[in-house]
């Protein structure tokens, strides 16, 4: 009888697997998680990772000194306002804030977060109760939170109100989060630029994840070119001595709210600025999946040092003579040759390893005798993870980009774009009209018969450059343009005209434009159509 042919231990399994996220949490449950309970790793390094943080949508972290703008820069980015979007002068936001999509608006406090394992928050109850008096979740219904989860954090105090104790660890807060999420924005005021010491300390927390980093230099329009010239290498010589990278960190200038800017010189700039940074938000969907398995992986090789860490310790303890605290004290101080010495004989990246200061505070306060010796079966299941497991789900995961269509950039709020998108939709002005209706006809007439082409449109380009003589910033223009633009063909007759100088006006008067056009604002010969949303 012939033999049977035994499937080999380390065959894949990955055909049993529908999505690659299924594949990392099997992964982590299975081969990497054991590994990180044997040796503390949670408490030397970070916590557990539950299956919601796999399931999370990308998320965006903002930080910056109080007064720079991260509130309304949120509200800009939604184009809506949102459940405690206070701003102000002063440190308005004293609490961490993370907008989800919901469908109804409200706040889920911190307390009742974190024992929900649908959210990827449940390991912030370590931070204790101060910490979670100042969490929240707000809840908008939102197409861009449909996609994307932005957190807000507290105003980075500066001056004498850096004293002031917050109750809880903030920097190792920032740290948990920075750990999480797939973009982290630093924002500026591009006319206070000084660097207080706790922004200093919450800079130096998220080294390590330096891909993750962008800066924004908001309010620039209140500078001029040469100033703003100033400015910019001013943060940038800043910034080099905190983030110590040898690349240079992507700074996108900018004035991001919904108010007219006080310099227009600059609007080109800052609209190519504006439109990279939100390309780069809005395709971070499509780049989560690369996210989570590559944090997976450096989480692997993190806990496999760990292991080798903990072991050397354990074998220097349990085969001394003494095993009191002058003992431990003194393993601790040898730290950093006890690292180059496991760096060498396993040939472990430096990266990988912890930071000697913040391991040796943590093993002052743990009991010793839960310190273990190596566990080879253990260390081999996160080698095949290594070895084996992520070379096949990389493949796994570029064969799903391929064939997924739901792989789509974000939509919604100020990533809905027009021609006032830089480069975009001018000559898009060809297309049949209708004559209309008057908004106060006689006012924007004589301007519309100046203006019109011989289809008697004003073309999109004409239009633009007409309608950025208000100093309103582009998103709004651009929400005006998708408004009067009721036919969508790229170019305004003599109604549509109308409405959108119309609308200019209201929003220069201080109201908001709504999001789609009610009634009174329809021209009475369109009052028969569907008002599109915007």
């Amino acid at each position: 009888m012939p033999s049977r042919k035994k499937k080999s231990a380390s065959t894949p399994t990955f055909e049993r697997y529908t999505t690659v996220v299924e594949g990392l949490k099997a992964i982590y449950n299975e081969k990497i998680l054991p590994l990180e309970e044997q040796y503390l790793f949670h408490e030397f390094c970070t916590p557990k990772l539950q299956d919601s943080d796999f399931d999370a949508k990308p998320t965006v972290l903002l930080i910056g000194q109080y007064s720079t703008g991260k509130t309304t820069f949120i509200k800009y980015l939604i184009d809506d306002d949102f459940p405690g979007d206070l701003v102000g002068p002063e440190p308005t936001t004293d609490r961490f804030i993370a907008l989800m999509n919901g469908p109804q608006d409200g706040v889920i406090p911190g307390h009742a977060v974190v024992v929900d394992n649908s959210k990827p928050f449940m390991s912030l109850g370590d931070f204790g109760s101060a910490f979670l008096q100042r969490f929240q979740i707000s809840l908008k219904d939102s197409p861009v939170l449909r996609s994307l989860t932005i957190v807000d954090s507290p105003g980075i105090l500066s001056g004498e109100k850096q004293r002031v104790d917050r109750g809880y660890n903030f920097t190792e807060v920032l740290k948990w989060f920075a750990a999480r999420v797939d973009r982290i924005i630093l924002l500026f005021d591009a006319h206070k630029l000084d660097i207080s010491d706790e922004f200093r300390r919450s800079i130096e927390v998220l080294r390590g994840h330096d891909e993750k980093i962008r800066i924004v230099l908001n309010k620039a329009d209140m500078i001029d070119q040469q100033a703003l010239m100033r400015v910019y290498g001013a943060l940038m010589w800043s910034l080099g001595k905190i983030l110590l990278t040898p690349e240079v960190v992507r700074v996108y200038i900018g004035t991001f709210w919904d108010e007219a800017l006080k310099n227009d010189d600059l609007r080109k700039l800052f609209e190519a600025e504006e439109c990279d940074l939100f390309r780069e938000i809005g395709e971070l969907p499509c780049t989560v999946a690369w996210r989570k398995l590559n944090d997976l992986l450096k989480r692997a090789r993190q806990a496999k040092v760990n292991a080798y860490i903990v072991d050397a310790l354990n074998e220097k303890y349990n085969t001394s003579m003494f095993r009191h605290e002058t003992e431990k004290k003194k393993i601790i101080k040898s730290l950093p040759l006890i690292f180059a010495q496991i760096q060498k004989k396993q040939n472990f990246a430096k990266g990988d390893f912890p930071d000697v200061d913040d391991l040796r505070q943590k093993l002052m306060n743990i009991d010793w005798s839960l310190l273990k010796g190596l566990n080879k079966k253990l260390v081999e299941g996160v080698d095949d993870v290594l070895l084996t497991r992520i070379p096949s789900l990389v493949k796994m995961l570029q064969s799903e980009q391929e064939t997924e269509a739901s792989q789509q950039r974000i939509r919604g709020g100020k990533f809905d774009r027009s021609i006032f998108e830089n480069g975009r939709g001018e000559g898009a002005d060809k297309g049949s009209l209708e004559n209309g209706w008057v908004v106060e006809k006689h006012r924007y007439l004589g301007d519309f018969e100046k203006l019109k082409d011989d289809t008697n449109k004003v073309c999109g380009a004409v239009a633009k450059q007409q309608m950025v003589k208000s100093n309103l910033p582009n998103s709004i223009l651009g929400k005006i343009w998708r408004l009067a633009d009721i036919d969508r063909d790229g170019a305004l007759d003599e109604d549509e005209y109308c409405l959108a100088m119309h609308l200019v006006g209201v929003r220069l008067e201080g109201y908001k434009i709504p999001n789609e056009l009610p009634r009174h604002l329809l021209p009475p010969r369109r009052r028969g159509f569907i008002s599109l949303g915007i």
